[in-house]
């Protein structure tokens, strides 16, 4: 997952690209930021902080992630209680047949270990198996955060690095099954006696003793009692009480299996996951264009006259008058500015007011204008906005609609500001050949 400071900056992206109102303004946050020192990714950071002013996106982040965090525990309480009541009830008479109960205990956990390991081999670059895990069920609000949010959770699910999130989880459900399981083993033989038994139609008791031998050395390295092969002989067949002795030899290695050969494997399962899950950790891309616009607004240029010439930013081209049809448009603006083209040395009467383009409908119907009439739109632009991907997709669409071409106007400028904002624009409309009028 990303770090929650990181999550909170994609959030931010997220929102934005929707046109949501936050608590504070992102651009006068940006502007404010701008002369701050610090890396990309911590001003960044920084930056979806104070636009956050009200921690509504924070405390929204972290409402998700503790629900996902309580569910993994409640399941892993669920699994080690599950596991100990079923021990529990097959440790119900007195007479155990060991091998039973160990292969009961370890058979299918070891085949669904090798199994995973099997797949992990397989699989070593396979996407996420996660994407069915999505967090909204645990979200009722449908507000917009709320459904940012959950979105951000889904993107990091289906990063390939999360099949180890999986792993990771499922290796703790089944150290919790196995946990809960040893509970269950050592209170029995604390609060019972029981008398252990070995049955083998095909197998000699040669066979045995190799078979019981084999399986102990491993406990037996760790201190756990061992049956020696007398004993092993005289638990053949047993049908009532065996001597104490005899019976502390099979609950040690019944214990010792259970940790050597249940436990262990899957703890280093678990760690492995952890360390690859680590290692995979999924990073902020700070080359979405969303954020290069706002890393370049931050740049702040020292000049050396003595050795270093600035390289020419890219302009945008010299805006050109159709002699057909135009029409004014004003590109996200609260209200309507009367003759606000007048400002670029252009007549009134050879341009027809379209009125403000905010919301979706205002531009399906400039769309469908432009697709039926012959005319050249003149965009203005407040001169305060930022080359963001949500107002930049609006002008190519635009553009695209508009046969005679499209011409942009910055209005407003008289901030400090006004060079660094012009700069950006006359990159971004350069990039789509779109001409720029100054004002």
């Amino acid at each position: 997952m990303l770090s929650l400071k990181d999550q909170l900056t994609e959030l931010v992206r997220h929102l934005e690209s929707k046109q949501h109102i936050f608590a504070t303004d992102p651009l006068l946050v940006t502007e404010r930021l701008q002369n701050e020192a610090g890396s990309p990714l911590d001003k960044l950071a920084l930056r979806a902080r104070r636009i956050d002013s009200n921690h509504h996106l924070l405390n929204t982040l972290t409402k998700i992630d503790n629900r996902l965090k309580a569910v993994v525990i409640l399941l892993s309480v669920i699994w080690c209680v599950t596991g100990f009541l079923g021990l529990f009830t097959l440790l119900q008479s007195n007479v155990i047949n060991f091998f039973y109960v160990l292969v009961c205990l370890l058979g299918f956990h070891s085949l669904m270990l090798l199994t995973w390991v099997a797949a992990t081999l397989v699989n070593r670059t396979g996407r996420s198996w996660l994407s069915f895990l999505s967090p909204g069920y645990l979200i009722k609000s449908r507000d917009d955060v709320s459904q940012a949010a959950v979105l951000l959770y889904e993107e990091q699910l289906n990063h390939s690095g999360m099949r180890w999130y999986l792993g990771k989880i499922s290796h703790q459900l089944w150290l919790a099954t196995l946990t809960g399981m040893l509970f269950a083993i050592i209170f029995l033989l604390i609060v019972r006696q029981y008398s252990f038994s070995w049955e083998s139609t095909l197998l000699s008791d040669s066979a045995l003793i190799y078979l019981t031998q084999a399986l102990g050395y491993f406990p037996s390295l760790l201190g756990f009692d061992v049956p020696n092969q007398a004993a092993i002989i005289e638990s053949r067949m047993v049908q009532g009480v065996m001597p104490v002795a005899i019976a502390r030899q099979w609950a040690g290695l019944l214990i010792g299996s259970l940790i050597i050969y249940g436990i262990v494997p899957r703890a280093l399962a678990f760690l492995v996951c952890s360390v690859m899950f680590k290692k995979r950790a999924i990073t902020l891309n700070i080359n979405l264009p969303y954020y290069q616009n706002i890393l370049r607004f931050w740049q702040i240029k020292v000049v050396d006259s003595d050795d270093f010439n600035q390289p020419a930013a890219p302009v945008a081209p010299k805006a050109v008058l159709s002699s057909g049809k135009k029409i004014a448009v004003l590109l996200e603006f609260a209200e309507t500015i009367p003759n606000w083209w007048q400002s670029g040395g252009l007549l009134s009467e050879q341009i027809d007011d379209f009125g403000v383009v905010d919301d979706r409908d205002e531009l399906a119907r400039l769309i469908d204008y432009l697709q039926s009439n012959h005319a050249q739109a003149l965009v203005g632009i407040n001169a305060t906005a930022l080359p963001d991907r949500g107002l930049l997709r609006k002008l190519d669409r635009i553009a695209a609609a508009s046969s005679q071409g499209v011409i942009v106007q910055l209005i407003n400028l008289d901030n400090a500001h006004d060079a660094l904002r012009v700069s950006q624009w006359q990159q971004a409309l350069n990039a789509r050949q779109i001409g720029l009028i100054n004002a």
